[in-house]
């Protein structure tokens, strides 16, 4: 097991260090001896989870991260706004720098760029009612795409909470790892 200390780090930064520490094993969850089956209330893991809780976690995060590769999508390429307020709640809290507050300041903003502008997704991932997408933003007018991470909050079947993060793509001369920021090549 492992036991946690709070130090300070030299940037001035909480760290959180783990010392390894042997305790004898007194987990319930452990695995039975062989031929023994747990009854449903021991075969909770670590979170309390049942292996049927699991399975609903893991079908409602799936849902969550197609909702949002639909939101971006209808949003970013299709530029359906009809479609898109269906997808995003009319309390849309927006805490990107750039965007105006709320769904009409994210809409307004991609209403304002060229039409050639288009959304690419990469990995995604869901934990709960949160979806984090790492993409490319292309076709802006800008001088470089930005790829994004985008951690968006879902609930009740609407996008209701949005950070990002964005950088400019670099190209292979200015990359310094000698690998591209979204998929596996370079921008041409």
């Amino acid at each position: 097991m492992s036991r946690s200390v709070r130090t300070h780090g030299s940037s001035g930064l909480d760290v959180l260090k783990t010392e390894d520490v042997t305790l004898p094993d007194t987990n319930p969850a452990a695995s039975p001896p062989l031929g023994r089956r747990r009854d449903r209330k021991s075969r909770r893991d670590l979170l309390g989870k049942t292996p049927e809780d699991q399975e609903m976690t893991d079908v409602a995060a799936e849902a969550n991260k197609a909702l949002v590769l639909e939101a971006f999508d209808t949003l970013f390429n299709k530029r359906d706004y009809n479609a898109a307020e269906k997808l995003w709640s009319a309390e849309y809290i927006q805490h990107s720098a750039h965007i105006r507050p709320g769904r009409d300041g994210l809409f307004d903003l991609v209403k304002s760029m060229p039409t050639s502008l288009r959304y690419q997704p990469g990995l995604i991932l869901a934990e709960g009612d949160y979806v984090i997408v790492h993409g490319r933003f292309s076709g802006s007018g800008r001088p470089a795409a930005w790829i994004a991470a985008d951690v968006v909050r879902v609930r009740d079947g609407r996008l209701v909470e949005h950070w990002d993060v964005l950088q400019d793509e670099a190209t292979e001369a200015e990359s310094e790892s000698g690998r591209p920021m979204f998929g596996d090549h370079f921008p041409a």
